[in-house]
């Protein structure tokens, strides 16, 4: 969410001081706009305490690698504490666990928590948590919010709505440094999980070379999400927004997200 603001919100959008605060005030307003739309019962974010875990590098040193140069914008690392910091203020919720991704804790959370559960994320990988209407993702697109449940990830992928993590797997994902193995491309993903359902059916099938069936053991590990993290569930609402009103007045000033903060704090009041 935040990546997505800072790419999306001019960088001429600056605080008082002149600092830019494009992914700041860029947050605070999706927020805003979610909770409007969504009317949540309950919120929380999640956050990459790792988002290139060790233990998923040693199964597959290309994952991510590509993105090692440079994680983070230059220009967006001073905002990331501040839009935590403003978050933190306002009293909406945010966890992440050490050594782990943030698509790890929410697929451990949604293990926790009664559905229906919607989760905001531009993350593929997360569509493996879907589960008829009961989970479902928000996944933005240029066209606006897609509704991605089963019936959609089948529509889009010719698979079954739960096979995504293994369709995934086969065909490799270069946003993650996942080769897949050589020569299985989409149409021919689709056509092996709906044959054999998984990744570990076509492991005791068979069907795969040695080096192919190792790769498969490692990559199915590292798409699908861990969902057995020890975390505790968060409350997800306050009996009252924002949580610090004086540190609330103090950031938007500082910030120049007074307005932004004002439709976050609007949009949490509806629910």
């Amino acid at each position: 969410m935040i990546f997505r603001a800072f790419y999306g919100v001019p960088q001429t959008t600056r605080a008082p001081d002149g600092t830019l605060t494009n992914a700041i005030r860029g947050t605070l307003e999706t927020l805003a706009r979610l909770i409007t739309d969504r009317r949540p019962k309950r919120l929380a974010l999640t956050t990459d305490e790792d988002w290139r875990p060790d233990w998923r590098v040693e199964l597959l040193p290309s994952y991510k690698e590509h993105r090692t140069a440079e994680p983070v914008p230059p220009l967006l690392e001073p905002q990331m504490p501040v839009v935590m910091e403003c978050l933190a203020a306002v009293g909406i919720d945010a966890l992440g666990v050490p050594d782990y991704e943030a698509e790890d804790v929410i697929a451990s959370l949604v293990a926790r928590v009664e559905t229906p559960v919607e989760i905001y994320s531009g993350d593929r990988d997360l569509f493996s948590l879907i589960r008829d209407r009961e989970v479902i993702v928000l996944y933005p697109e240029k066209t606006g919010l897609a509704e991605v449940d089963e019936a959609e990830v089948a529509r889009r992928y010719s698979i079954p709505g739960r096979g995504y993590a293994d369709f995934a797997t086969l065909r490799g994902d270069p946003s993650d440094g996942l080769p897949g193995v050589a020569g299985i491309g989409a149409k021919r993903a689709a056509d092996l999980v709906r044959r054999y359902g998984s990744v570990g059916a076509m492991l005791e099938a068979g069907i795969f070379r040695a080096a192919d069936a190792e790769y498969l053991r490692k990559a199915s590990r590292i798409v699908q999400p861990v969902t057995d993290l020890e975390i505790e569930v968060p409350p997800g609402r306050r009996d009252r927004y924002p949580d610090d009103p004086k540190r609330v007045e103090e950031l938007g000033k500082r910030y120049g997200v007074t307005s932004s903060f004002q439709r976050l704090l609007n949009a949490l009041a509806l629910i």
